[in-house]
């Protein structure tokens, strides 16, 4: 044990800890590749055993440091040739990598290892440990005369084997993850991967390949990929300081249904999504506004469908039966709100005419405020996905929606939830809805209602809105701009259209003109 005390042996272990890591990454990165092929819960498993495997492996060649000896003794000779055991070990070895990672290289060239992966429920387990067997072997014959060739101490040689392994299996982990969760990385070690084998075979022939110039082409190709990493990397965060990643997302599905060549300042993990359209579009104009809306749900709330209180037809309870009666006959809708009288607008819920006519088919007297019931309530910050769950739950297809202070403020049906997706949706008789309300005039001009949502007139022009405001009509938007109730006849330039308010009633903007100041550019 007197060689503790020597300095050059520490020295000598120091060295060859880092030449076996070096030699043991092409072993590892190949082990983190077959492992892949694994179900998810097996994959850290294959991954232990694998390095366990080629541990023990050194350590038993270590152990018969004789018997490596007589691997270099010639066995036969071809062509002048003489082949040894090593040689013999290093030309199937070669082949053997050379063939799996051509292999793998050629499915993910063509796509076919994704489509696998989700058409199998996983490769066996053991067939996947014996090929790392196999390569643990190849490996390990090369890092044991390494070893042998740098230190003379047999204690050494192991203790530095112990290191390396123990260290690569704190990091297989991380490393198969980052390999893994990159493809060009993945592209990268294959083509490494293909270099070593053919070094192997070529050794195995008799042609050595200085091992410098292997770790010199290898390095220089991990500092270019590590550059282009970093490039990404900079490149996504920019991307998302300036827009969100849904923004970016929606853009990208956006720009595949248009079924167009576009422009996009996406990211490489998005890219992807952009199709070629040379046979023409994907999808027809009809699904694509409907996707498009759909995708919006999540940011509209309740009060950007709403109709508002203003517009809502009230039944008074303290009304004479007359005036009620004739209320009833020509109302057109399947629900009515009632308020207690004149003086006090406030709704004391909603009426269902279904109710009524029960109540007067079993000849009853009129009583309505028996008939009155609860609606939900919304508030008016609540998102459309989320009231459309609630009346799934409620089993309501009607609510209020109120303001921070409890007023009522509008009210909302799960029909005009469902015409955010599908489009207008109008019943017979009914007066055109405000979201709805817009014409394009011969003269290319739009003449809109001026409670049109913000949302649903983007649908017609391209216009740049604010993400955070705190206004959801056409009216909200030319109020903002001004400061001001626009009056009629007015001319308001927000961007790249001209705003006119053609109707103006008190202080509620009913009708504006919209001019392009540029020609538009026609889609389709």
């Amino acid at each position: 044990m007197e060689w503790i005390a020597d300095p050059t042996l520490w020295v000598g272990l120091a060295t060859l800890v880092v030449l076996e890591i070096v030699l043991g990454i092409d072993n590892l990165i190949f082990i983190a590749i077959l492992a892949e092929k694994l179900p998810k819960k097996k994959r850290d498993k294959a991954r232990v055993v694998g390095l366990l495997i080629a541990l023990l492996m050194r350590l038993a060649l270590l152990a018969s440091i004789s018997w490596l000896g007589t691997l270099t003794q010639p066995i036969f000779v071809v062509t002048a040739h003489s082949f040894s055991g090593r040689d013999m070990i290093m030309l199937i070895g070669g082949l053997f990598l050379l063939f799996k990672a051509t292999t793998e290289l050629h499915e993910r060239l063509e796509g076919k290892d994704q489509v696998q992966q989700e058409s199998r429920k996983g490769a066996r387990f053991w067939p996947v440990v014996a090929q790392i067997v196999v390569l643990d072997a190849v490996f390990s014959l090369d890092s044991v005369i390494t070893a042998i060739g740098i230190v003379d101490h047999l204690a050494v040689m192991m203790i530095a084997v112990c290191i390396a392994i123990g260290l690569m299996l704190l990091a297989s982990k991380h490393l198969t993850n980052f390999v893994n969760s990159h493809p060009t990385i993945v592209i990268l070690c294959l083509s490494f991967l293909l270099m070593i084998g053919f070094s192997l075979v070529a050794e195995g022939l008799g042609y050595l390949i200085p091992k410098g110039y292997l770790y010199v082409a290898i390095g220089f190709s991990v500092l270019i990929e590590a550059l282009n990493q970093l490039a990404q990397f900079n490149r996504r965060r920019f991307l998302s300081k300036v827009r969100p990643l849904r923004d970016r997302t929606a853009e990208a599905v956006l720009r595949m249904l248009s079924g167009k060549h576009e422009e996009a300042e996406l990211d490489s993990n998005y890219a992807s999504l952009l199709v070629d359209s040379a046979s023409g579009e994907v999808f027809n104009q009809q699904e694509r506004d409907m996707i498009e809306r759909v995708m919006g749900m999540a940011q509209r709330t309740v009060s950007s469908i709403m109709t508002s209180r203003h517009d809502v037809e009230y039944l008074k309870l303290n009304d004479p039966q007359g005036i009620l009666t004739q209320l009833l006959e020509k109302n057109q809708h399947t629900r009515i709100v009632v308020v207690e009288n004149s003086a006090n607008d406030e709704p004391l819920g909603v009426i269902y005419t279904i109710d009524v006519l029960k109540q007067q088919l079993s000849q009853g007297p009129l009583a309505l405020r028996s008939l009155v019931r609860q609606p939900l309530i919304f508030h008016e910050q609540l998102t459309l996905l989320s009231a459309l769950e609630q009346f799934r739950q409620a089993q309501t297809h009607f609510a209020f929606v109120v303001d921070e202070f409890g007023s009522v403020e509008g009210i909302v049906t799960l029909t005009d939830v469902m015409e955010t997706i599908a489009g207008n949706l109008p019943e017979d008789g009914e007066e055109i809805d405000a979201r709805h309300d817009i014409q394009q005039n011969e003269d290319g001009s739009w003449a809109a209602n001026g409670y049109m949502p913000l949302e649903d007139l983007v649908l017609y022009l391209p216009l740049s809105l604010e993400e955070k405001r705190e206004y959801h009509t056409l009216a909200g938007l030319l109020m903002e701009h001004s400061q001001r109730i626009p009056q009629e006849g007015e001319h308001l330039c927000i961007g790249d259209y001209l705003f006119e308010p053609l109707e103006v009633n008190s202080h509620r903007v009913l009708k504006v003109k919209i001019t392009p100041l540029s020609p538009p550019e026609h889609d389709d």
